[in-house]
């Protein structure tokens, strides 16, 4: 079996449409693949849908990347199988999601400063209906000849974390992340720890206290993980009891990875299921449930 858990579509910071990443995932030979949209759920519906119009089998995986900071650093928490429309923890994602906006307007604003002229106009148009974010800023620097890719915005320069550009917006307590998807059934990992290449990490100990708190699992083999970097993360998962996880953080276009460039073991996708209780993967016409 080959499983990708973390993807994005249009109903964030994807190129493709919730249906067409279900088909470009059938297409990539994959048998699970997870939607995980930043805060956002929009997205299930339609990938749910086209499941129906598959000429080969798939199982979909609900989920979100929920963003989070913990002593002032940011990271993503990936939540998988929860209940969607749980009220408190649906509020939260709301808080996150309406405050995207804001965010991005103070980002345009900063760009300009800095004499890029990008508009806000240009960063719309981009985002259409998504949920606006970074990725969509960094495509308009690309367009505008700024970096040559979405990737190369994300730097001190620029668009990362503390960067010249960057603004904060409302993101999750980590802890406070894990009891809320817990609540409504879900299952929580840490999605790419040691990202070092997007800006400030938190440091490795804090996997123990998130662990504690009852994080189940970490994104180990992940594009922005080298081969040393797996090997201590995988080494951290076994000391701690957590399941490792591999994906390809998918967005498309947007970044140059393809669906399925790192994927899960399937005893571990099974043991994510059996934990949820919140939502059932969705299986395609002819998976055996």
């Amino acid at each position: 079996m080959r499983i990708d858990l973390h993807t994005h579509s249009t109903a964030s910071d994807g190129t493709d449409t919730p249906a067409e990443l279900v088909r470009n995932a059938a297409a990539a030979g994959l048998d699970v693949v997870a939607l995980t949209d930043h805060d956002s759920t929009r997205g299930h519906a339609g990938a749910t849908a086209a499941l129906a119009d598959l000429d080969r089998d798939l199982t979909l995986v609900t989920g979100a990347e929920l963003s989070c900071r913990l002593d002032g650093v940011g990271l993503h928490m990936l939540a998988y199988l929860f209940d969607p429309l749980e009220p408190e923890f649906l509020r939260e994602r709301e808080l996150v999601r309406d405050d995207r906006v804001p965010r991005a307007r103070a980002m345009v604003g900063k760009l300009q400063a800095l004499g890029v002229p990008i508009t806000w106009e240009q960063v719309t148009r981009i985002a259409g209906d998504a949920s606006l974010g970074r990725p969509h800023i960094a495509t308009a620097l690309v367009e505008l000849g700024v970096v040559e890719t979405v990737s190369d915005a994300f730097v001190p320069e620029w668009l990362a974390t503390g960067g010249r550009a960057y603004a904060e917006k409302h993101e999750l307590d980590p802890f406070e992340a894990i009891r809320l998807v817990k609540a409504a059934g879900g299952v929580t990992v840490f999605a790419h720890p040691q990202a070092v290449t997007r800006g400030e990490v938190v440091p490795e100990s804090a996997v123990g206290r998130l662990a504690a708190a009852g994080l189940d699992g970490i994104e180990v083999d992940h594009m922005d993980h080298d081969a040393p970097t797996r090997a201590r993360l995988r080494a951290l998962a076994d000391e701690l009891g957590l399941l490792v996880t591999g994906s390809s953080d998918y967005h498309g276009s947007r970044k140059f990875v393809e669906l399925g460039a790192c994927t899960t073991d399937p005893e571990v996708y099974e043991e994510i299921a059996r934990r949820a209780t919140g939502a059932r993967p969705v299986h395609g016409a002819g998976v055996r449930r």
